[in-house]
């Protein structure tokens, strides 16, 4: 039992003493001369504007989820298109081919389904005004 986990248990082992090595070795090597310059944050050459803990407005939040939902389309679509072939025939493939007259529509199909369910969402919030800005 202990074979079939001893080469994830070294992988795992590995990154965690190479996490340590490379963080200690940091600290080993590099000088650190904070002054007051150094030590205030930094923002694309800016000054830092506000405070950090400032509220955003709710648009922000529903645009990252409306991403994080259309980002997961295509974590359903590539296992989909591996298989497509597989899906698209109606018995088994025959050497990694479909025999003639046993293409079906089921492939297709169910992918056309997941992309207009998709396409209403868009619309719906689009209409709403959830992909406006101000």
């Amino acid at each position: 039992m202990l074979r079939e986990y001893l080469p994830v248990l070294l992988l795992l082992g590995f990154a965690a003493v190479n996490a340590v090595v490379i963080l200690g070795l940091g600290e080993l090597v590099t000088r650190t001369h904070p002054t007051d310059i150094k030590k205030q944050p930094y923002e694309s050459g800016m000054a830092p504007l506000g405070d950090a803990r400032d509220r955003f407005s709710v648009k922000f939040y529903l645009v990252a989820m409306l991403f994080i939902v259309f980002d997961i389309e295509t974590v359903f679509m590539i296992p989909w298109g591996v298989h497509y072939q597989q899906l698209s025939c109606a018995v088994r493939l025959v050497d990694g081919v479909c025999p003639a007259g046993q293409l079906s529509f089921f492939g297709l199909g169910e992918m056309l389904v997941f992309a207009m369910i998709l396409l209403v969402g868009y619309v719906y919030v689009w209409k709403k005004g959830g992909l406006s800005w101000d």
